[in-house]
């Protein structure tokens, strides 16, 4: 059985996109951080681990970036988990007797127009799961949790309402890591990270080497190196395989730009669902 690790306790979205990918027949080895997941795949104890990367509504993960470069697992497959909150309470609870709501300040703040709609407090947690986890293990019969449909599965909870999330486009995308690199796949995207040298149009010489060759970036992305105040680094994904001859040719001129280049992995691009219209509540 494929065991993956992931940041958070049983019911966790990311547990989610575990189980999105993999299968309800997936081993999920809960950890309480980020940091703790990549031992436990470099050591055998776990085969992937389910990395957040940035979410459509919140932004970057910040954590999951260090980790990036400091490690050296191999990005596996890109996941897209179409995030859903769930209201939920004890079993047989009113939604007149409901004064508070715990979570995650992240999903407290975009449930915001539906706590306001009801006149509910919210209380911020630790966790989204954890949060549906202590309640059933401390019952208040005032009080609700926003969490996924899988926590309300696990721990006994009745959904008062379902996806209470202030907007549709609510993604959260994931790394599967891994200690190889995965088959080649038909929609490859290649995932980097790099560091220029402090020149003059050197930033702008880097992108054009993708640019020459017709090469699609999806997305670049800045972030401070801890060890070197005010230099950065960048985090590239690009459309197609590090050994496609083009994206070969492009790395290859974006070492003489640069002062390292770090290939994190070619991988099968996932797809999100186009919705056209944003949805407010």
């Amino acid at each position: 059985m494929v065991r993956v690790a992931f940041q958070g306790v049983a019911g966790a979205y990311s547990e989610e996109a575990v189980r999105q990918y993999f299968g309800p027949t997936v081993e999920s080895v809960p950890c309480r951080t980020l940091d703790e997941m990549f031992p436990l795949v470099e050591n055998g104890a776990a085969d992937y681990a389910m990395l957040p990367v940035e979410n459509a509504v919140a932004g970057s993960v910040a954590g999951a970036y260090e980790l990036l470069l400091e490690r050296d697992l191999r990005i596996n497959a890109e996941v897209i988990l179409h995030v859903h909150h769930m209201l939920m309470t004890l079993p047989g609870t009113k939604r007149e007797d409901i004064k508070r709501v715990r979570s995650h300040p992240q999903a407290l703040a975009q449930c915001q127009r539906y706590l306001d709609r009801y006149g509910l407090i919210g209380e911020p947690a630790f966790d989204t799961a954890g949060s549906a986890r202590d309640l059933a293990n401390h019952p208040e019969p005032d009080v609700a949790v926003i969490a996924s449909a899988l926590a309300a599965e696990l721990y006994n909870l009745e959904i008062l309402d379902r996806n209470i999330e202030d907007y549709r486009f609510n993604y959260t995308r994931f790394f599967v890591m891994g200690l190889e690199d995965p088959p080649r796949a038909q929609r490859p995207k290649t995932s980097i990270v790099f560091s220029t040298r402090h020149t003059p149009g050197a930033l702008y010489k880097s992108m054009g080497e993708f640019a020459i060759r017709g090469i699609n970036l999806t997305k670049i992305e800045s972030r401070p190196r801890l060890n070197q105040p005010w230099r950065y680094i960048f985090y590239l994904d690009f459309e197609g395989h590090c050994q496609d001859v083009a994206c070969e040719a492009a790395l290859m001129g974006l070492l003489r730009h640069s002062s390292f280049v770090k290939l994190l992995g070619s991988y099968p691009a996932a797809t999100t669902p186009v919705i056209e219209e944003e949805e407010k509540r």
